[in-house]
């Protein structure tokens, strides 16, 4: 996997236009004018963890035991019921914080942004190629910038795109994950199978 490729998978697990509206929502009742620096303040707090996630992931697969082809098909069974979920949407109320409250870290760091899906990626590449640090960082770091500048941005995409706008888009990068979803399993059956056989 290239720095592109790891760059949109990471970009399609953090969903900026399908988090838009609960971002919104979250911070409706914050004043105009804090807004920003709020959500500001929560994207670093994002990037912090997933860097730190992306360094100390090999270490903790190391301590855990497991094996690289394991981790695959565990992460490809994670994206696919998360894509899953992008495409079918559940009914369930909007993350939200009483009138006045600013968001800390929880629920716009951790989990909107630098859910477990992510996190789990993020493990998964610096597991796999472990030498190439220096790729993941740069492919973790252009998705987040992307994903910060659409929330930066959430009112123009709200208004340019419209509620169904917004549905549509999450439908379609549902789709474009499970494909990546069934790769990474398919690869780590292969691996497995390739493994046993030799």
């Amino acid at each position: 996997m290239d720095i592109w490729t790891a760059s949109i998978t990471l970009l399609l697990i953090m969903n900026p236009l399908g988090n838009l509206p609960i971002f919104i929502s979250v911070l409706r009742h914050i004043e105009p004018n804090r807004r920003k620096v709020v959500l500001a303040r929560e994207l670093i707090f994002a990037l912090i963890f997933m860097l730190i996630f992306l360094w100390a992931g090999t270490s903790l697969l190391s301590s855990l035991g497991l094996r690289q082809e394991s981790v695959s098909i565990a992460g490809g069974i994670i994206l696919f019921i998360i894509a899953l979920r992008m495409i079918f949407p559940q009914p369930g109320g909007v993350l939200g914080l009483p009138a006045g409250d600013e968001p800390f870290i929880v629920p716009l760091a951790v989990p909107l942004i630098s859910g477990p899906s992510l996190l789990a990626s993020l493990l998964l590449l610096a597991n796999q190629s472990p030498e190439r640090m220096l790729d993941w960082t740069i492919a973790a770091s252009v998705a987040w910038f992307i994903s910060a500048t659409v929330l930066m941005f959430s009112s123009v995409f709200l208004r340019a795109l419209g509620q169904r706008g917004l549905n549509a888009i999450e439908r379609l990068m549902g789709m474009i994950l499970i494909m990546i979803a069934v790769q990474m399993f398919l690869d780590g059956i292969m691996t497995y199978v390739s493994q046993g056989a030799g």
